[in-house]
Order: structure tokens, then C-alpha cells, then sequence
């Protein structure tokens, strides 16, 4: 299986919903071969479900690594990261599915249903970029320090950002 084939069956199930797609392969120096194939799309928060259960599916034991996210001005983007034939060395795809969340909107469904141990990545997202994740199975902060204050968040760079709470050692206290 070849990323461009994963990525046929992507766009043949889900159609325009698959926005910006790229693949990105890397290869041995030495032997000019491929040795591993990233796709990566943008996606919309109400098909982002339906995309994950599609890859449960189609490609059994999907390894999701990890969400990461980042304040983009207007929007978040999170990006989900998983791999498809994870462990077979030299046919390991990775796929990272972009959904841009409006701040003005930030929610989108969990994925737990699905992978529980997406569980951890949804919480991080939720306490440090201030998303909501709807029907989570369990939304308690995990990282950050109880004392912390509600409605900062650490990765956000606009006024729910920590800038405030951060002391510059350097020129005196942020303002």
C-alpha cells in the first residue's frame, strides 16, 4: 500500500471535505528507495469523526500518536497524527489531518469513541489552547496545576495567553 493510495480512498470517501493534501516522501540516501510517506490535509471539525472511523476501518490498528496544536491569529489548528501499517519498517505512512478551529468556536467531537488513548492529546488541547471537546469522557485538567487560573491558556498567544502571569527577568514584568 502506497500513500498515494490511502489518500485516493481519503478523497473518494470524504471529496471536498479533503482540502490542501500533500505527500511527502523520504528516502535512503543511499539506495534512493523510499523509506516513508506522510500525507497531509486539511480537514473540517464535522468530518473529522467520520475520517477516523474511516481509517479504523479501512486500515486496522491505525497508531495514533499524538495532537498538537497552535494558535494561528484567528484560528487553532489541530493537527491529529497517526500512522497506518505502524511497526512494518519501510511501509509506515503517517497521516496528520489539519482541523482549523475558529476561536470564536473552538469545539470539535471527540475521537475517544473511537481511540481511547486519544484521551490524554484531547485534555492537553482543552487546557492549553482553550478548545472544547465535546462529549469527552473525562474533561478534568490533567496538566496544569489546579492553582493555575481558569480561562488562561498557555499556548494561546492572544488575551486568554499567559502573558500576564509571565515575569520577564530580563526588563522587568510584562505588561
Amino acid at each position: 500500500m502506497k500513500a498515494q493510495e490511502v489518500l485516493a480512498g481519503l478523497k473518494k470517501e470524504f471529496g471536498a471535505a479533503i482540502r490542501d493534501a500533500t505527500i511527502q516522501k523520504n528516502e535512503n540516501n543511499m539506495k534512493k528507495k523510499t523509506v516513508a510517506e506522510r500525507i497531509w490535509f486539511h480537514i473540517g471539525r464535522k468530518q473529522l469523526h467520520d475520517a477516523v472511523a474511516y481509517l479504523c476501518k479501512k486500515y486496522p490498528d491505525p497508531h495514533f500518536a499524538v495532537c498538537s496544536g497552535y494558535d494561528l491569529g484567528k484560528e487553532i489548528d489541530i493537527l491529529y497524527h497517526f500512522t497506518v501499517n505502524y511497526g512494518v519498517r519501510a511501509s509506515e505512512i503517517t497521516i496528520t489531518m489539519h482541523v482549523l478551529l475558529p476561536k470564536k468556536d473552538a469545539v470539535v467531537d471527540t475521537i475517544t469513541d473511537l481511540i481511547p488513548g486519544a484521551i490524554i492529546s484531547e485534555r492537553e488541547m482543552q487546557e492549553m489552547l482553550g478548545i472544547k471537546v465535546k462529549n469527552i469522557p473525562d474533561g478534568r485538567r490533567l496538566f496544569l496545576d489546579p492553582s493555575f487560573p481558569r480561562g488562561v491558556y498557555p499556548w494561546r498567544k492572544d488575551e486568554t495567553g499567559p502573558h500576564k502571569l509571565i515575569r520577564n527577568v530580563h526588563g522587568g514584568d510584562s505588561k
